[in-house]
């Protein structure tokens, strides 16, 4: 074989590297999307506690001791408050779109408000501070008030 036949096969070895490394980026990209992705607060609970439940089955319940208890209600409470999170963050999702699309609405020349029934006043029209009776606070209030300050 001549040396310049060598050659070519060589870099077409390096560009067939090459190229074999830049797909490895992409799927591995693509793989760790789609596992993040996958980890939805259920997946997340079920894998909780089908791995509690096979930790509970491989150590015996006379380990429990008072400090072990109090760690696994700590994590517990973590737990619920990570999906009550997950919960709101949904919902405020979901207002944002409701707002955005009333939002919309309103710019493409809707009548504001037609859709909705008319709001009522905060305050009656027949309010009036003056009529007020005037009171000395309790002493607690009076308490609240001045520590406050």
């Amino acid at each position: 074989m001549k040396f310049e036949r060598l050659q070519h096969r060589v870099q077409r070895a390096e560009q067939l590297v090459e190229g074999r490394a830049m797909q490895t980026q992409a799927h591995w990209r693509t793989l760790s999307q789609v596992w993040r992705d996958s980890w939805t607060p259920g997946r997340i609970m079920i894998a909780g506690l089908v791995s509690g439940f096979l930790a509970g089955r491989a150590e015996p319940l006379r380990s429990m001791n008072g400090a072990r208890w109090l760690q696994m209600v700590g994590s517990l409470s973590s737990l619920f408050a990570t999906v009550q999170a997950a919960t709101a963050a949904d919902q405020a999702t979901e207002a944002a779109d409701t707002a955005q699309a009333v939002q919309e609405e309103q710019e493409a020349g809707a009548q504001p408000g037609a859709a909705y029934p008319p709001e009522e006043p905060l305050v009656d029209e027949a309010f009036d501070e003056e009529e007020l009776p005037l009171r000395q606070p309790m002493p607690a209030e009076a308490a609240t008030e001045m520590s406050e300050r």
